[in-house]
């Protein structure tokens, strides 16, 4: 039995690590809307520090867990970590200087990122159809984002640098845990506190007066506890379970719907308006990006 079956305390048919992720595109797709009114109220290092240390109490003890593997875990969890900071610090600063339908199609681009990356660090050679993929992912994100202006505006560039990470953080968590003996709720509880107390730091370092009181607005708490409870307790153990069972490439491919959901919950939540222009770029590059995963 893997290390993720015994998480789940019972053996598992191979496709509900797959179900999980197509919940996760779901969850995540709604997390644009709900993390851009989150940072309405809060600096975007406060809401992130309280959204992931929140995350890491709520996640189980490490009671049961032998000295070997609390070691394995640090050892791989801290890394893995620090790229999962610098995702959401790019994502979430980016998703407040643009808008949620633009950010949530952007975001994408790491399905067409990760066979390269793949490339870089699994040594696996990315086929024929990456590259015509990525050449029409480059005409969507130009229709996508000529809707507003004629070039990347500050954070539509911090969400490609953010789809870019991603497409990281997927391929070096295969290449860290593969034939390793690391539960995925205690290594989820490393990347989240690496994540909640790097944002405090930065926090207190970088803003001038440093953090503020935590804000009153129910708002605020709801669209924080959808967060932790959905988009970060359950989306980052179902990616650390399913990346134990099948490919990079694949696990971006099956959240492929993300964006989707993205632009149709900013629709409906934030009341954002994306022309013609701006779906056919954006379906454009969830639709190259899914070809290309279909064809490897």
């Amino acid at each position: 039995m893997s290390s993720g079956q015994a998480t789940l305390g019972f053996k598992t048919p191979a496709w509900w690590a797959e179900a999980m992720l197509l919940l996760v595109a779901a969850v995540w797709g709604a997390s644009y809307g709900l993390a851009k009114t989150a940072v309405f109220f809060y600096p975007v290092l406060g809401f992130l520090a309280v959204r992931f240390c929140v995350t890491a109490l709520l996640l189980p003890t490490w009671r049961r867990l032998s000295a070997q593997q609390v070691r394995t875990t640090l050892t791989v969890g801290l890394p893995l970590g620090l790229i999962l900071l610098s995702i959401f610090v790019a994502e979430t600063y980016g998703l407040s200087l643009t808008s949620a339908s633009n950010a949530a199609f952007l975001i994408s681009l790491c399905v067409t990122f990760t066979p390269f990356v793949e490339w870089i660090v699994l040594r696996a050679h990315p086929g024929w159809a990456v590259f015509v993929a990525t050449g029409v992912s480059l005409v969507g994100t130009w229709l996508l984002t000529s809707t507003t202006s004629l070039s990347l505006n500050l954070g539509d560039g911090l969400m490609l640098i953010a789809a870019l990470l991603r497409a990281a953080m997927v391929t070096c968590t295969t290449r860290l845990t593969r034939g390793k003996d690391i539960p995925s709720l205690p290594l989820t509880a490393v990347q989240t506190g690496t994540v909640g107390l790097g944002c405090l730091m930065l926090g207190f370092l970088v803003l001038p007066d440093g953090l503020p009181p935590l804000p009153n607005s129910p708002v605020f708490w709801y669209a924080t506890g959808f967060l932790v409870v959905f988009c970060t307790l359950f989306a980052f153990f179902a990616q650390n379970y399913a990346l134990r069972r099948t490919s990079p490439t694949r696990v971006s491919l099956l959240m492929g719907a993300e964006p989707v959901f993205g632009a149709l919950f900013a629709v409906w939540w934030l009341h954002e308006s994306l022309g013609m222009t701006g779906w056919i770029g954006g379906l454009l590059i969830v639709g190259a990006s899914l070809w290309a995963a279909l064809r490897r």
